[in-house]
């Protein structure tokens, strides 16, 4: 039995119109409010209208964590606070939700920047891969890049423009159509098309930039889906090939939202990949070599997932205090059967785990773990074609052992 709670916050979208933009129920809210935080833009849109004169209208302070105390120290009182747009879409509302209980909160949203950027364009905002690089990498683009995609980002400051478009060309797509629109909405609003290779100079420092992705011939086209190229990554040679990668993603079964402990990762490429597979993904990557965090770390910039987490230490001591995995993959450092005993332990009923190894002394531990856990033992032999003199033969691969499991 739940008891449901007045709600005193409300989280209320504003655009660059301002207060003559505002809904009926969302200058009501402003009325009602005892306290309003909002970034200092937010609060020069509502100056002259629709606040009462008893209303107290704070800049959210800094560190951000301060903001939610304060919020907590005044539960319950009317309290408003502003966000750009719509406050669920990459927005403070996550946020808010997850420090106070659905039923405390209001959202009164606003029209979203992706909303009106696809609306100036005419895209079909379904078909359309929406994405923020607001306080976040911008090498989570280039995860998104393939012919033809249509993109719109949500950018930080006046510079992000020209940096997406020198990260377009770097890329092999500088002949992509790049939109920049400043002011959204707003009586300044002001859009700009051209070529990602011939933008130059900066924006408005509130601007969303939409992409219709192009390529340059020859531009390599790298898939979501599991098995990229070996030359897609950097790697000391000690690394998962395409084709037994492909197959060990398919048993790891990525999952959006899901965790995945890649435990001596070598290149990163199963972490990195698990993570271009499904949205929301998460990867810890445990390395012990120093030589090769460079390659990870990299790697991952270079493919669109600066977000894997990288440990730096040896299993099983490596993998104490890390959050639960949804699936593990040992690929590296299986000397004996503990590594597999903490790995079980470690995961929760369905998860999954995958062990490759390429020595006897590997697959004795394998062994060990299939006659003890159960799962399915299968072997892996991939040849590539090759010159041979002025003929052409078979070159097989070391093959990989592999041993993988759901746990029951």
């Amino acid at each position: 039995m739940s008891t449901q709670t007045q709600p005193w916050l409300t989280i209320l979208g504003i655009g660059d119109d301002g207060v003559d933009g505002l809904s009926q129920a969302a200058r009501s809210a402003l009325q009602a409010a005892l306290r309003i935080y909002g970034g200092a833009r937010h609060l020069e849109l509502l100056q002259g209208g629709s606040v009462s004169a008893d209303c107290e209208m704070k800049a959210w302070p800094s560190p951000f964590s301060k903001g939610i105390e304060e919020l907590a120290a005044n539960r319950g009182q009317n309290t408003v606070v502003l966000a750009t747009g719509d406050p669920q879409w990459f927005g403070i509302g996550a946020t808010l939700h997850r420090q106070f209980s659905a039923h405390e909160i209001e959202v009164i949203p606003h029209l979203s920047a992706f909303s009106l950027a696809a609306s100036r364009l005419g895209w079909p905002l379904q078909h359309v891969e929406t994405i923020s690089l607001h306080g976040r990498p911008l090498d989570t683009l280039r995860g998104f890049l393939y012919p033809g995609a249509r993109i719109i980002a949500l950018t930080s400051n006046g510079a992000a423009p020209g940096e997406i478009a020198d990260l377009l060309a770097d890329e092999g797509y500088g002949a992509s159509l790049l939109t920049v629109l400043e002011h959204l909405g707003g009586p300044q609003e002001k859009v700009t098309v051209c070529e990602a290779e011939e933008f130059t100079g900066e924006a408005a420092e509130l601007n969303t930039v939409a992409i219709e992705a192009k390529p340059i011939p020859n531009t390599p086209v790298l898939s979501r889906t599991p098995g990229l190229p070996d030359s897609a990554f950097r790697h000391d040679g000690k690394m998962t090939k395409q084709e037994v990668r492909a197959v060990t993603l398919a048993k790891l079964a990525p999952i959006p939202g899901q965790l995945l402990w890649d435990i001596g990762a070598g290149s990163g490429s199963i972490g990195i990949e698990w993570l271009r597979a499904a949205m929301n993904t998460r990867t810890i990557a445990i390395e012990p070599l120093e030589k090769r965090h460079a390659f990870i770390r990299g790697n991952a910039a270079a493919l669109g997932t600066p977000q894997l987490q990288l440990v730096e230490g040896k299993a099983p001591e490596a993998l104490d205090d890390l959050p639960q995995p949804d699936a593990i993959f040992v690929g590296g450092g299986l000397t004996s059967t503990d590594i597999i005993k903490t790995c079980f332990e470690a995961l929760p009923s369905g998860g999954r785990l995958v062990a490759n190894a390429v020595t006897l002394e590997g697959e004795q531990v394998l062994a060990q773990g299939w006659k003890k856990y159960g799962g399915e033992l299968s072997r892996l032999a991939i040849s590539r074609a090759d010159p041979i003199g002025g003929l052409t033969g078979w070159r097989p691969m070391m093959p990989v052992t592999q041993w993988s499991l759901v746990k029951s």
